[in-house]
């Protein structure tokens, strides 16, 4: 058996080669990485720190230490979300904005270094893809002494940008002028479309590599493919197509010419990067249109897989699909997780895939082979004309899921009788019970909903205990299909859907038994859930003496070598720290708005910080605000 502190050793060696790879971040003392160098900190996106000044003993202390204001919000308080995870490289803070600036701030105190604003200097007339959100930028060295440092920007509007990260200034010698359209390589009837990267690029050596958004409603739409670029140039290295074209492999899984024009299936999520291996790593989302198969028979291949490719060519390795023929919005939400684990008394390289229908599958990063079983179940058949509905799903049989799966009439709330009545009187006219039910025109409940279980907050994996970290939502949704007027079945098909409805009680909570939000552990070397906690609370329901419920989320977790999970993401407006080993809550703290992103953790001179984006607004609906806080112990 490994030792934890060999196992911590040999990450931190790991760290340092993959941060010198990049260009050299610094390191503070013992050796831990005193920056966060990517939005996952290590290149596979671990979002794991060595860092312990701050620990279990100490965390009840910490306290805002700078607050950073992006200007952004409107006269009237409104704005838009904030989903970035800063980067931290050699004492500066690289931050993207909720209109796409991109921000370097320094990292002890909170100064501005400079802006650079892709909007305003460079105005475009592309629309923005997903509502124009950006989870983070990325940073390239050429790796020598006072050599090319670039930071990353792939914006919504499909452009990338790369910046000089000393002055902010665009370099020339890539792309045009120091920007990359992304558009002009795609057919030209859907150049105009939504498209655009919307999480933060990958760096393999000189490769950078982008995930998109694009169209997943009805209708023609832009592609999801996969594409690398030369990081010092901005030319096209290598695209893969997530939807196969004629000719390729698993294009038999779309019959007749339903790959055609066809959107989605694009991994939006982000990209994970083994830099020994030479591999990147993307989990892709459904096929369009998101709820209604019927014009694209087949499991659909790639959309809902994780897909190893090639970092130089972009060929794939290897791929498993992990829902076939997607009928509810199911994406693959976030990148997979690269991580290490023990088997059979030997340690094997991994990918860890968290998943909307709650379920996290592991595979082994060489092959794709699952290191715990995945089985084939009976999934219930569709009754709408046209629709074929895969008849078995994968699932595994290790670890359990971290979503509940079913809703039955035993599932409805019971934080108070009138609550439970509504709930009932409405589940009593809609399709509900089994996993995998699909969608119909009376109306079905769908859970884990929409937004999962795990949602593109993904996970968090701490090395030297092999436990994954993961928050994930318990509220279901309501689907329900329509048919399309006469007019519109030519372009948008015979079915369109009513919205996007959660299913809620009386006065407008989750209609299910609590938790709706949980924070849960998961021993990847034994497959079995350690522990699960609430995560968040609605004060007013604490008041009327109901426990902690946890509340829906958006943004995810990281670990530290001192003891704790940090996570915000919560309606409740709170940062939160967890014991890594037994999920008791040790610290919580207001922010000025929602934290719907994920942290991270650095240090300068010696002292730690979490950082946080409470940017508030998005899908939760609350108060918008335009800050990043940093929290660190007095000095």
């Amino acid at each position: 058996m490994v030792g934890k502190e060999d196992i911590r050793m040999r990450f931190t060696i790991l760290l340092g080669l993959a941060a010198a790879a990049l260009g050299g971040p610094a390191f503070g003392e013992a050796g831990a990485s005193a920056d966060w160098p990517g939005v996952g900190n290590d290149p596979g996106r671990m979002r794991y720190s060595a860092l312990d000044r701050i620990d279990r003993d100490n965390v009840a202390r910490l306290r805002p230490a700078w607050t950073f204001h992006t200007g952004e919000l409107a006269a009237d308080g409104s704005g838009k979300t904030i989903e970035c995870t800063p980067i931290v490289v050699d004492g500066t803070m690289y931050i993207s904005t909720a209109l796409l600036k991109v921000i370097a701030l320094d990292a002890a105190t909170g100064a501005e270094r400079w802006r650079f604003d892709p909007l305003k200097e460079h105005p475009t007339s592309h629309p923005l893809a997903s509502g124009g959100v950006n989870r983070g930028v990325a940073y390239w060295s050429d790796g020598e002494p006072g050599g090319k440092r670039r930071i990353l920007h792939g914006a919504a509007d499909g452009r990338l940008f790369s910046i000089d990260a000393a002055t902010g200034k665009l370099d020339p010698e890539f792309g045009e002028g120091g920007i990359r359209d992304l558009r002009p390589e795609l057919d030209e009837k859907v150049r105009s479309l939504p498209y655009g990267p919307t999480s933060a690029p990958a760096v393999y050596k000189d490769v950078v590599v982008l995930g998109f958004s694009c169209g997943e409603g009805p209708g023609i739409a832009a592609p999801g493919d996969v594409r690398g670029f030369d990081v010092r140039t901005g030319a096209e290295v290598w695209r893969f197509h997530t939807i196969p074209r004629p000719g390729e492999f698993a294009h038999e899984t779309w019959e007749g010419d339903s790959w055609r024009d066809r959107g989605a299936a694009n991994a939006w999520g982000g990209v994970s990067v083994d830099a020994e291996r030479g591999m990147v790593f993307v989990a892709t989302g459904s096929a369009a249109f998101d709820f209604h198969g019927g014009d694209r028979p087949g499991d659909n291949l790639f959309a809902n897989c994780v897909i190893a490719l090639d970092a130089a060519t972009g060929k794939r390795v290897w791929h498993f699909q992990t829902l076939r023929h997607d009928l509810w919005d199911h994406d693959l939400p976030a990148h997979p997780t690269l991580v290490t684990v023990e088997r059979d008394g030997r340690r094997v390289d991994a990918v860890a895939q968290t998943t909307k229908t709650g379920y996290v599958f592991l595979f082994d990063r060489e092959t794709g082979t699952p290191l715990f079983e995945v089985r084939d179940v009976p999934a219930p058949a569709s009754d709408v004309p046209g629709e074929r509905a895969a008849a078995t799903q994968p699932v595994p049989v290790k670890p359990p899921p971290f979503s509940r799966q079913t809703f039955d009439d035993d599932d409805a709330t019971d934080i108070g009788e009138t609550n439970r009545k509504s709930v009932l009187e409405q589940l009593a006219k809609l399709d509900h019970g089994p996993p995998f039910l699909p969608p119909s025109t009376r109306g079905t409940v769908v859970f884990p909903g929409f937004h999962g279980g795990a949602n593109w907050s993904g996970a968090a994996f701490d090395p030297t205990s092999g436990l994954l970290y993961v928050n994930s939502n318990d509220v279901p949704n309501i689907l329900t299909l329509s048919e399309s007027k006469p007019e519109q079945v030519a372009t948008l098909g015979p079915y369109l859907h009513t919205g996007y409805f959660r299913f809620l009680d009386h006065e407008g909570y989750p209609a299910v038994k609590p938790p709706w939000g949980v924070l849960s552990a998961i021993d990847l070397n034994r497959g079995e859930i350690v522990w699960q906690v609430p995560l968040g609370e609605h004060p007013e329901l604490t008041a009327r003496g109901i426990p902690r419920t946890g509340t829906e989320t958006f943004g995810g977790a990281i670990v530290t070598a001192g003891g704790l999970v940090f996570i915000a993401g919560t309606k409740d407006e709170r940062i939160h720290a967890f014991d890594k080993t037994d999920g008791r809550l040790l610290w919580e703290h207001p922010l000025p708005a929602g934290g719907y992103a994920t942290p991270a953790t650095y240090s300068v001179n010696g002292r730690q910080y979490v950082v946080i984006a409470a940017g508030g607004a998005g899908k939760l609906g609350t108060r918008a605000g335009d800050a990043f806080v940093a929290f660190a112990l007095a000095e």
